[in-house]
C-alpha cells in the first residue's frame, strides 16, 4: 500500500521546512504500515507452521507410545507378592 500526498496543495501558505518535515513523517508512517503488514503476514504464516508442528508432534507422540506399549522393555514388571 503506497500513498502519495502533495502537501503543497493542502496548505499554500506552509513553510517549505514544514512541508519537508510533513513529507518525511508521512514517508515514515507509510514505511511502518508496510512493515506492520509484513510482520502480520509473517505471524500468520508462523501460526500455520506451529499448528502443523503440533499435529506432527501428536502423531509422533502416539507412535512412540505405541512402540513402548509393544516392547517388552517398557512393560512394567508385575509386583512381587510377599511370602509369609
Amino acid at each position: 500500500m503506497h500513498f502519495s500526498i502533495n502537501l503543497n496543495s493542502l496548505d499554500p501558505d506552509a513553510n517549505p521546512d514544514d512541508e519537508e518535515e510533513k513529507q518525511r513523517l508521512i514517508a515514515q508512517v507509510l514505511e511502518r504500515q508496510n512493515t506492520l503488514d509484513d510482520l502480520s503476514s509473517r505471524v500468520d504464516s508462523v501460526k500455520v507452521e506451529n499448528l502443523k508442528l503440533k499435529s506432527e508432534n501428536q502423531v509422533l507422540g502416539q507412535y512412540i507410545e505405541n512402540l513402548m506399549a509393544a516392547s517388552s522393555v517398557f512393560q512394567s514388571a508385575s509386583p512381587k507378592t510377599k511370602k509369609k
